[in-house]
């Protein structure tokens, strides 16, 4: 700041000796006699040298490296000469530039300090004090500066001009110095105010930019101002986009609260993403107010709730399919017992002499039956208490192609190609039988839901896993997507129920037992689905540390 004011400073004094300058040398060129040749002479050559001397003073500025103070002092030092050099060459105590020693004195306050210009004060005082005294007694005739004018105007009035001169390079140094420590000091604390507001304002924008939810200000008639980076990645929409549009325009779902939006604190609404995906977008606002107290619009702060609300939905479908099955597997097992008895006793009496052929038949349907139902009560002992995995590294696209190999003959895949999107050498940490069941039943799932025929497209990757409270991990994701007739969302919500079934002859195992292998290898399963655009499973498999 010194060094920028220092600049203007010198600048100024080339101003003014621009002036000086242009009018010496119209007093010259109209020959005037005013101040005489030599006068004239010796200021032109004291302009010449300021000139001279500022330009010096600017190339240090610019070649050194910092704040020289040296340097500001040879500027008040410079300027008393100036001015001295002025006096001497227009007649002294006639001379009408005096006043420019007032000039250096306030140089002094601006540039250093109340005690730096009382000094210049005293150095003006003396200097012109003794200029007007060795001209009174004839020691400046040499210089030009004959007694005469000084005798002429008397004693008195030679010691009241004194007098007063000194009166006001010292009052100057007073006020100027006051005037000069107050701007200085003014001009500090707005500095350090600057500052706070600049950090303030970097810190402002650094956590609004890189939260981890979605912040929007709008004005009072609904119109965008702020819009984060979340914001922009949920919408699609930059910031310059989103600049004064309407927030029902941006986010539709906010239309739910016409006219309230303002006095709601929080609330929910379905967002359609740019990917075609149906998001739930929770949010909460506050209100904007001007200093008055006034309101001016609102701040409003949402998420994308969607994985929370899904993870929440399968905690909720875990819970009650754990109570379903562990009270069915009581039940079960209870059934199991008189239908071993029931079919031993079948089999005695079927076995005997003298059965009708008619009864052996009805025996036959009974034995047949019961058998069947035995099957059925251990499919479901297993979905009920599945066996811990037995994990392996498994070639996946192999295993993939093996189901699919065993599946072909069966009369529902008529008509079904697969597409085995797996990277060749993809290994994954899981029990290879009980995947094989759960590729099975996503299989012929998909099977079902295309009896026309069409396409059941298997894929996996490697990707970091968003869980609930927004940790991370990493996991295998495995995509099984047929292009068949979909579900509704009531089905959705209870497919992996057991006992829950669309289909004529279904037991509604089939995908609860999935649901209960992939809980088992610590992972979870989803899917997405709408009526007439097929559905998409999602199975996501961590990690394991030593994998």
């Amino acid at each position: 700041m010194q060094r920028e004011r220092l600049v203007w400073f010198i600048l100024a004094r080339v101003v003014v000796v621009s002036l000086f300058l242009v009018s010496t040398i119209v007093l010259q060129v109209r020959g005037t006699d005013t101040l005489g040749e030599q006068a004239l002479d010796g200021i032109t050559a004291i302009l010449v040298a300021t000139y001279g001397f500022s330009i010096l003073s600017l190339l240090v500025l610019k070649l050194a490296k910092g704040y020289r103070q040296t340097l500001t002092y040879a500027q008040i030092v410079w300027d008393i000469l100036f001015v001295t050099g002025l006096l001497l060459h227009t007649g002294g105590i006639t001379s009408p530039f005096s006043f420019l020693y007032l000039l250096a004195i306030t140089n002094a306050s601006v540039l250093l300090a109340r005690r730096e210009a009382l000094y210049t004060a005293s150095i003006c005082a003396i200097i012109y004090g003794g200029i007007i005294d060795l001209q009174y007694y004839g020691q400046l005739v040499s210089l030009g500066l004959g007694p005469l004018a000084a005798l002429s105007y008397g004693t008195n009035y030679i010691f009241y001009t004194i007098f007063i001169n000194i009166l006001a390079f010292f009052l100057t140094a007073l006020l100027t110095g006051y005037l000069a420590e107050r701007a200085r000091r003014s001009e500090t604390e707005l500095e350090k105010r600057a500052i706070d507001y600049e950090e303030l304002e970097r810190l402002n924008s650094a956590i609004v930019f890189n939260l981890t939810s979605g912040l929007l200000t709008v004005t009072t008639d609904g119109r965008i101002r702020v819009f984060n980076r979340y914001a922009e990645t949920l919408t699609g929409i930059s910031q310059e986009d989103a600049y004064d549009r309407d927030l029902y325009d941006v986010l539709p779902g906010f239309r739910l609260f016409p006219g309230n939006l303002f006095n709601v604190k929080r609330g929910q609404f379905e967002f359609l993403a740019k990917s075609g995906r149906k998001l739930i977008i929770g949010f909460n606002s506050v209100p904007l107010t001007d200093k008055e107290g006034g309101r001016v619009g609102s701040l409003i702060n949402f998420q994308d709730l969607t994985q929370i609300k899904r993870m929440e939905e399968n905690l909720k479908r875990a819970d009650r399919l754990a109570a379903i099955g562990e009270l069915s597997a009581r039940m079960a097992h209870e059934i199991r017992n008189p239908l071993a008895a029931i079919s031993g006793s079948v089999q005695l009496i079927a076995q005997g002499d003298g059965v009708p052929e008619p009864d052996q038949q009805l025996f036959s349907i009974v034995l047949r039956e019961a058998d069947r139902l035995n099957g059925l009560i251990t499919d479901f002992l297993a979905y009920a208490r599945p066996d811990q995995p037995e994990k392996g590294q498994v070639n996946l696209p192999a295993l993939i192609g093996e189901i699919v190999s065993l599946v072909a003959p069966d009369p529902r895949f008529e008509g079904v190609r697969f597409d085995n999107r797996v990277e060749p050498g993809f290994t994954i940490a899981i029990d290879p039988d009980q995947f094989r069941q759960v590729f099975w039943n996503l299989f012929v799932n998909g099977a079902d839901a295309m009896p026309q025929g069409g396409t059941i497209t298997v894929d996996a990757e490697r990707v970091d896993e968003v869980r609930a409270g927004g940790e991370r991990r990493s996991a295998y994701r495995i995509t099984v997507a047929d292009d068949g007739c979909g579900m509704d969302q009531e089905k959705i919500a209870r497919i992996f129920e057991p006992f829950y079934t669309s289909k004529a002859g279904g037991t509604g195992l089939g995908l609860a037992t999935v649901y209960r292998i992939v809980e088992a290898h610590g992972g979870r399963i989803t899917v997405e689905s709408a009526e007439g655009k097929g559905t998409l499973f999602t199975i996501f498999i961590p990690v394991q540390d030593n994998g």
